[in-house]
């Protein structure tokens, strides 16, 4: 007993996730759709108590290796946690608007957060696959949440077939792992893989690998995003965009750099193969786009591709850079969609890229603020996207890879074409004739994407001073728990 309590302790911020969101599922049964509000508002506390029962909690280990609490898990934990809190806050209010407002929608994030916890702290083959598929089955469904939108559906189903054949792949590598190694466990894989080498074992790291590329959106394992990205509600695409992609790259961290740090030399190779078709399929598919959730699809492709890197670089130094990319990235796309879901005309939304053609005119600081998100995404310094794309570019040359480094500038630069094409846009085309004047913001969404632009330019400066320190004491660690 003393040391299930010990474990509960542990893992007190998934178990309350857990609890919490079958709480308020009985909340919202009872009450019926009028609680929407309602349970968005408390999913935002449980999420926000989580955070704080992550960042406050004990370090170790519990239920036999299975879940790890290091300082890399608290830092994972902590971004996906206020991830999902600021997609709640953006959807309840667009979910009213667009009057498809259920209370399954901030559970449902409630839930794969949990999941996405769990992903953060797996220590063995068995929690790594509950902790993807219980946050995957909970995305399912919210691809899918508009349900009278045939696109939504479209994306519902793509979502799950695909995500289907990715399980199935990665329960494929996980049993061959295990059939060599004798183990689920990460630190007796290491230890088995140290002592013999193995053809076998590595078919099935490349498996698991190709599983977990698909959970990120990593080409050429990327065909499910595009028409996701298109398909889904706006809000839940600015949750795929963020939360999930942090939870898989600390997987995919914790498990190649725990479970197979002494076989570097093999997966290093994939997973810059995987980087060099992400650079080439993000930078060249975004460029015939004309739907913009569309196009941050092939962003998000091209930039995990360099995410990736730092994880290839196999150091230290590689995961404090994956890190600080992946959270400077979260904030800017959550710059980009809570922009979209503010502008609207006549209670529609503005979707396609040429709908941005004269908004200075209209919205001169939203106008702005794309503008400085764009340009971060770009990698233009001294914006927030540059120094993320400095500190993976610099973590792969350190390990000796400047060329795959080069690789990814080159990608920058092609990429650099659509997201100049939109500044051009908003800044010197005239506005079509007769076209109807964009809705009053709302404020939610107004809030976030100032405060998210703000940051890409000039908070930045200040927020490195103490993301470089986190980061870097959840690199060095990691595996410390």
């Amino acid at each position: 007993m003393p040391d299930l309590i010990s474990a509960l302790h542990l893992s007190a911020s998934e178990a309350a996730l857990a609890v919490g969101g079958l709480v308020l599922l009985m909340i919202g049964a009872f009450i019926g759709e009028k609680s929407a509000r309602l349970v968005s508002a408390l999913s935002v506390l449980l999420l926000l108590g989580a955070t704080a029962l992550a960042v406050t909690g004990p370090l170790g280990q519990a239920f036999n290796g299975a879940y790890v609490a290091d300082p890399l898990a608290v830092y994972g934990k902590a971004l996906i946690f206020l991830s999902s809190a600021v997609a709640i806050v953006l959807g309840d209010g667009w979910m009213r608007r667009m009057r498809i407002a259920r209370f399954e929608y901030p559970i449902l994030i409630v839930l794969a957060s949990a999941g996405m916890g769990m992903m953060a702290s797996s220590g063995d083959l068995i929690s790594l696959y509950v902790g993807i598929e219980l946050h995957s089955l909970a995305l399912y469904v919210l691809a899918a949440f508009h349900r009278d939108d045939l696109k939504a559906s479209e994306a519902g189903l793509k979502y799950f077939v695909l995500g289907a054949l990715s399980s199935g792949l990665l329960l494929y590598g996980a049993s061959l792992i295990y059939g060599f190694a004798g183990s689920m466990r990460f630190d007796e894989i290491a230890a088995y893989a140290a002592a013999n080498p193995s053809t076998g074992l590595i078919f099935g790291l490349v498996f698991l690998i190709c599983g977990l590329a698909f959970k990120v959106s990593a080409a050429p394992f990327h065909m499910w995003t595009p028409d996701v990205y298109e398909g889904a509600p706006t809000p839940v695409v600015a949750l795929f965009s963020t939360a999930p992609k942090v939870a898989a790259m600390v997987l995919i961290a914790r498990t190649l750099e725990g479970a197979f740090a002494g076989s570097h030399d093999q997966w290093s190779q994939v997973l810059i193969l995987i980087s060099l078709i992400s650079f080439a399929v993000g930078a060249f598919g975004g460029l015939v786009q004309r739907d913009f959730q569309r196009l941050l699809a092939y962003s998000s492709i091209a930039n995990i591709g360099y995410a990736l890197l730092g994880i290839a670089a196999g150091t230290t130094l590689g995961v404090q850079s994956m890190l600080l990319f992946m959270t400077l990235y979260v904030i800017d796309q959550f710059g980009f969609f809570a922009i979209l879901l503010s502008l609207g005309r006549n209670g529609r939304p503005i979707r396609t890229i040429a709908d941005f053609a004269g908004l200075r005119k209209e919205r001169p600081v939203t106008t702005l603020a794309l503008t400085v998100l764009c340009l971060s995404v770009l990698g233009m310094p001294p914006l927030s996207g540059f120094w993320g794309k400095w500190a993976v570019f610099g973590a792969a040359a350190d390990a000796g890879y400047w060329m795959v480094g080069a690789a990814g500038l080159v990608a920058s630069v092609v990429a650099g074409f659509y997201y100049l094409r939109i500044i051009k846009l908003m800044w010197f085309d005239p506005a079509p004739e007769g076209q109807p004047a964009t809705d009053r913001a709302p404020v939610e969404a107004k809030t976030i994407a100032w405060a998210c632009a703000a940051f890409a330019f000039p908070l930045v400066i200040v927020g490195l001073t103490w993301l470089q320190p986190l980061t870097s004491a959840a690199a060095v660690g990691f595996g410390a728990g």
